[in-house]
């Protein structure tokens, strides 16, 4: 792999973790139109996804710390025997709630291999459905009957917790963002947008963290195939760009543009589910590599 293959996969990667736009619809378009191979694949889906979880602790560090001091006193009180629903601040309330929410991820995990087999089957079909699918809950987010809620982090109830968890589970679907659609859920549920994003980006610690150990056990010797330099930039680029991904979303939200995603999903659905209907009907695949292979036989 080159570096720049290396670049554009952290770039592609840290900016579509966190802009509700599907990070894994993005990187499957990637490593379809560029022909990688299934280990290679994940294995730098692996790398890039711990270079995103060092973005989330570089912008939510303050949040953070204290959802992990709280974590380890509760730890304490459940132990100790001095836990109780009934008697929990901000923090504490909202560690239950994110584990609420991981919850019906278990469900989903029984069907993982189908959903790994639409990123890795050839076809970019699912993926056009999954950015359209993506688009139309960024429209019903951002719209006039569903502006976002009054609610913080720490008012969210179980329920509420359990339907973001369900829309998180549904995000397996290559092409659809689970950052948008775990945003969407939570201004659907009551929370405030700007309390939605934190939410959505926190929960997705533990979430990426649990994917990266499944991916590890699959990673096989496809470390070796790419080399460790573009491993590397990779992980370095992922975590810049997720960063700065971050900061424009909080921007994006609070300044009420957030639809702007809602219309490139719906652009880049309606293209990918055209050029996927195209490659099945005709048996060809568009690839950017073999257009490089004929550019350079012709010394062009």
């Amino acid at each position: 792999m080159t570096i720049l293959e290396a670049i554009l996969q952290g770039v592609i990667q840290g900016l579509t973790e966190f802009l509700p736009v599907s990070s894994s619809g993005h990187l499957s378009l990637f490593q379809h139109f560029f022909g990688l191979d299934g280990e290679t694949a994940v294995a730098m889906t692996l790398v890039l996804h711990l270079g995103t979880l060092v973005a989330v602790f570089a912008a939510f560090r303050d949040k953070i710390k204290k959802l992990i001091a709280e974590g380890l006193r509760m730890i304490k009180d459940i132990f100790t025997g001095k836990f109780s629903l009934k008697k929990m601040n901000g923090e504490r309330r909202m560690i239950c709630m994110m584990v609420v929410s991981i919850l019906p991820l278990f469900i989903f995990y029984i069907f993982k291999d189908f959903f790994a087999n639409l990123a890795s089957d050839g076809s970019i079909i699912a993926e056009g459905i999954g950015f359209l699918y993506t688009a139309s809950i960024l429209f019903l987010c951002t719209s006039r009957t569903c502006g976002g809620g009054t609610h913080t982090c720490s008012q969210l109830t179980a329920r509420a917790a359990v339907f973001i968890g369900v829309f998180q589970g549904i995000a397996l679907v290559p092409g659809i963002s689970r950052s948008g659609s775990t945003i969407s859920a939570g201004a659907i549920a009551g929370l405030k947008r700007e309390e939605a994003v934190e939410y959505s980006f926190i929960l997705g610690i533990p979430v990426i963290l649990a994917g990266s150990l499944v991916s590890l056990a699959d990673m096989g010797e496809a470390t070796e195939s790419i080399g460790a330099l573009p491993l590397a930039v990779s992980f370095v680029v992922a975590a810049v760009s997720g960063y700065l991904a971050i900061r424009l979303i909080k921007l994006l939200v609070v300044s009420d543009k957030f639809r702007i995603f809602a219309y490139y999903t719906l652009v880049l659905g309606a293209i990918v589910l055209g050029v996927g209907i195209y490659e099945a009907a005709t048996g060809n695949v568009v690839s950017f590599k073999e257009a490089e292979d004929v550019m350079h036989a012709l010394n062009v």
